[in-house]
């Protein structure tokens, strides 16, 4: 079983996109009795909280249901339960660097580095935007989940 962990600031807008994203696309690939996914946030002002209505309706209009899952703060213990803890900026890769334990940076990855020909490496918050942020989020997580599952399928030979 390979573990994924999806990771931005809050965890009610990016990452929660990326889990519902990720989880619909390994589900299609029949591989979701091998990937386990999950997302969290570096901060922890959202505990508890379900993904942001702006982001539930993006997804929805894609097909995936994301009102269910519920925000929680990454933890260092993250490191050990996951193979691949990926941040979903800069930034939040940074912060992530210094919650990482020694021996585990090679779990720590940037989701945009999955889809290089995007010509960004940040996945823009949309928060403090309209909903053309929120379509662009899921563009980006999209090209990403591609290249990730290609990476892990890989990994799974």
């Amino acid at each position: 079983m390979v573990k994924v962990l999806f990771v931005c600031l809050g965890n009610i807008c990016r990452s929660p996109t990326a889990e519902g994203l990720f989880r619909d696309l390994v589900r299609r690939h029949g591989l979701d009795d091998r990937i386990a996914i999950d997302s969290a946030g570096t901060g922890a002002w959202h505990v508890g909280s379900a993904p942001d209505k702006r982001a539930q309706a993006a997804a929805l209009r894609r097909g995936i249901d994301i009102s269910g899952l519920r925000a929680r703060q990454a933890r260092r213990e993250d490191f050990e339960r996951f193979d691949y803890v990926i941040a979903m900026d800069r930034e939040n890769h940074r912060d992530l660097r210094h919650l990482c334990p020694p021996g585990r940076e090679d779990r720590l990855h940037l989701f945009l580095d999955f889809a290089p020909d995007t010509g960004t490496r940040d996945v823009p918050d949309p928060y403090y935007g309209g909903r053309q942020g929120f379509e662009h989020v899921h563009d980006l997580v999209e090209r990403a989940s591609a290249g990730l599952l290609d990476r892990i399928r890989q990994d799974l030979e």
